[in-house]
């Protein structure tokens, strides 16, 4: 197995996650986005046009698959091993750098009711693809044909809030906000969310300039659950963001380059993503991560199959030999972020790797079940209280 951080994939991947969270709420993201209210809310089909649209499609032999970078071994080896078990030739493409600038460049082709190009995407659980659920622009999954989902997906990813009963998609891989820290200049274990606003660190907490990520954090603070909270829990959550940035605790809101800040000690602890530390642990840096307590993000890359897509019988065939434990811990050696395939952390134990078991035994690649149980999805927002929210918790990174 190759190192990342020796194949020089780190600044590629970091770039790829941060351009994801940031972009959902960035300024740009959200005039791109806007571009989706020109639609019309579509309503939910109903089980018997599911049936009814499944039962005129048949194989084509070949699919396009559209993805982000550096998600995919670079010798394409899952994609291969599916062209030689099916038949079906493939195109498999880079396209995907931002969910919002991926949206705002599609949604006018499918108002328009033209396809895309694409039999597979790939959108992270969030503002963009809520919308795409909602116009009605994504293909609703038929499941008898997703054998491999059903026996090997992890509890956590079905039936997610963001798409109940994985109507319009299944997971391509996550991966979860928590705590950083530097266990040079932290000598306690930080085991609770408050630690963040802790005035002894004053001057050496990070926290994320993206506003999603920051309200889950702060109403975790505060004991509220991010997908059933309201507005008033917004403004508490909000208060406290503020009287933790005011008392001067927050040295700086942080794109990606918070896990550098952590590592060199400009700061000692931060909100952080899990495969950021992943990767800086291989390398042997003093950075422990953990899930705080009250709760911690759970992100989710979701594939997906546009409307008007030329090959969905191929796409959900692909789809589902991704879930083939073996496949899918190819990816996971490579893309190093938690597999939504439980069965992969055996295989990669049993390897005579040591980079594959540490892989295997990394909370961070497969959390625990005390883990999992902390951990809550981003808020679901209308487009009223979008607005509202962005009101509330850009104010405090820009204000």
């Amino acid at each position: 197995m190759n190192n990342p951080l020796l194949r020089g994939l780190t600044q590629s991947r970091y770039s790829r996650r941060d351009a994801m969270r940031v972009a959902g709420f960035s300024a740009a993201g959200l005039a791109l986005a806007a571009c989706g209210v020109q639609g019309q809310k579509a309503a939910p089909p109903k089980a018997s046009e599911v049936a009814d649209f499944w039962s005129t499609q048949k194989k084509n032999g070949q699919v396009v698959f559209a993805n982000w970078p550096e998600y995919m071994p670079e010798d394409q080896g899952p994609l291969k091993k599916f062209q030689q078990a099916t038949g079906i030739s493939y195109e498999y493409k880079e396209v995907i750098q931002e969910n919002a600038d991926f949206f705002g460049k599609s949604e006018p082709q499918l108002r328009a009711g033209q396809p895309l190009g694409y039999d597979i995407i790939v959108m992270t659980n969030g503002l963009q693809l809520a919308k795409m659920i909602t116009l009605g622009y994504l293909v609703a999954l038929d499941h008898k044909q997703l054998p491999n989902f059903a026996a090997n997906a992890g509890a956590k990813y079905k039936n997610p809030s963001f798409d109940p009963n994985n109507q319009f998609t299944i997971p391509w891989q996550a991966g979860v906000t928590g705590i950083a820290y530097n266990t040079k200049y932290v000598k306690e274990d930080i085991t609770s969310i408050q630690s963040l606003f802790d005035k002894k660190y004053e001057g050496k907490v990070g926290m994320m300039a993206d506003a999603q990520e920051i309200a889950n954090f702060a109403m975790f603070a505060v004991g509220v659950d991010p997908d059933k909270s309201t507005q008033a829990d917004w403004e508490k959550a909000g208060a406290k963001l503020a009287e933790q940035r005011d008392s001067g605790v927050v040295r700086k809101y942080y794109d990606q380059s918070y896990i550098d800040a952590v590592a060199k000690g400009d700061i000692w602890l931060s909100q952080a993503w899990s495969g950021d530390v992943f990767q800086r642990q291989l390398a042997g840096e003093p950075v422990k991560f953990v899930v705080p307590a009250e709760g911690g993000t759970i992100w989710v890359d979701n594939m997906a199959i546009p409307k008007g897509a030329a090959n969905p019988v191929d796409a959900l065939m692909l789809m589902d030999f991704m879930y083939q434990p073996e496949i899918a811990a190819e990816l996971t050696e490579y893309i190093q972020y938690v597999t939504p395939v439980p069965g992969v952390q055996a295989i990669l134990a049993a390897k005579d790797d040591k980079d594959a078991k540490a892989l295997a035994e990394s909370p961070l690649i497969f959390p625990t079940d005390d883990d999992y149980a902390k951990l809550r999805s981003y808020k679901t927002l209308t487009a009223a209280e979008e607005t509202v929210f962005n009101g509330i918790f850009q104010s405090i990174t820009q204000g």
